[in-house]
This record gives C-alpha cells, structure tokens and sequence, in this order.
C-alpha cells in the first residue's frame, strides 16, 4: 500500500516515513502545500498523512482541493491545533480522523490500519442494496438513483450505507459518528449534522426526496417504501 506524507516539518516527516516503510508501506513524501496537492491529486495512494498547518498552502485548504475533485482517499490530520472547534473543523472539511501533535507513534500507526480497514473493499455476498429508487454497490461504493450515478464523499457514503443498513431503525449520531470516525462522539459536535445536510442535497438532486428522515432528539432513519 501507498502513502503519501505531507508535513513541513523535516524531522517528523522522516519519521512518518520511516515508521510507515518499516511497517511495509510505500511512503512517499513533501514539506510544501502546494507540491503535496500536485502529488494527492496526481497518483494513486490507499491514505494521506496531511499536517494542517503548511508553507505555500493551508491543509484544509489541500483537503478541500482534493475533495473538490471527487477524490475519496482516505486523509488522516495532524496539528497541534487540539481544541474542539479545530478538530471539528478538520473533520468537517473531510478528514477520516484527526489526531493532535505531539503523538505517540503507535497511536499513529493504530488509526492508520483503522482507517485502511474501513475503507478496505467490502466481501460480501450481498453486492447491492436497493432502497426505494436507490441502489448502493457496497464493492464498487458506487450509489445511483433511478440508474443515474451519484457523486458521493467517503463519509458521505459511509453514512449513507450505515443507514440503509439498519433501515426502519433510528440510528442516533453517537451510532453514525462512531461508524464513521471510530472514536467517541462529541455531543457538542454538529459534524454528523452538517454531514447528513450535504448528503440529502446530493440525493435530492438526483431524485430521492426526503429519504433522510429527522428523528427529533434522536437521530436519523431511512424508511422502505411500500
């Protein structure tokens, strides 16, 4: 697998690097924003290890670049901005975790797996799951509406998935939070809420109102038709 190290400082960069490699990872690497963003949105890597804080160009700013382009590897932040607006923010643009220097090394390399096996391809028999006009391809990740394609983020997709897997069932945002980011969820957060927006606007776009029920004070559910 392939991973690419964005962070400015030279020290721990090499020492990202030099942990991933031992741990059998293809590692490649920069200490520049913009450099970085040619290399994210130019080759094919399973994750991106992304410092927030860069020369050239801000890392949420290479985020939102590499979203904006339909781009779903998974990114990891780090900063030593640790408060919870920050960590919000971060996951909110798009990140799949967030972890805050100064780091201790096997916490690193124990939320990168996480990430790789969540995002790891689905083996199951069941490859498709429809709902109403909705269908889902769980090894291909892909979803269409009425047949035409949806464009959808990682964690939009992972939201989408987790719902239409427990259909009829409210499912709260500590469940859907969880089931995204694997760590505890934050109740002051509105992540899962500003998540679930996004999504119902691309899947109403595409023809499937109000799929995304509200449960007030309780969470989300999609519900089967008929």
């Amino acid at each position: 697998m392939k991973i690419l190290v964005i962070e400015d400082d030279q020290t721990t960069r090499d020492f990202i690097a030099k942990a991933l490699e031992q741990e059998g990872f293809i590692v490649d690497s920069s200490g520049d924003g913009k450099e970085g963003l040619m290399m994210a949105i130019s080759c094919d890597y399973q994750l991106i290890v992304l410092d927030r804080m860069l020369p050239n160009l801000d890392g949420l700013k290479i985020l939102s670049a590499i979203r904006a382009t339909d781009n779903n590897t998974p990114v990891l932040i780090l900063s030593a901005l640790d408060s919870v607006d920050q960590r919000v923010e971060g996951l909110t643009a798009g990140s799949d975790d967030y972890l805050t220097k100064p780091f201790a090394l096997a916490e690193l390399l124990a939320r990168i797996n996480i990430i790789l096996r969540r995002n790891r391809p689905v083996e199951n028999t069941l490859n498709e799951i429809q709902i109403n006009n909705l269908t889902i391809n769980l090894r291909s990740q892909k979803v269409t509406i009425n047949n035409a394609p949806i464009a959808l983020q990682n964690k939009e997709f992972i939201l989408l998935r987790f719902l239409v897997e427990h259909v009829d069932e409210v499912v709260s945002r500590m469940r859907l939070f969880e089931a995204a980011w694997d760590y505890h969820f934050d109740p002051k957060t509105n992540v899962i809420d500003v998540h679930i927006a996004k999504l119902r606007k691309k899947l109403e776009h595409g023809g499937a109102i109000n799929l995304i029920e509200t449960v007030r004070g309780a969470g989300y559910v999609i519900r089967q038709a008929g």
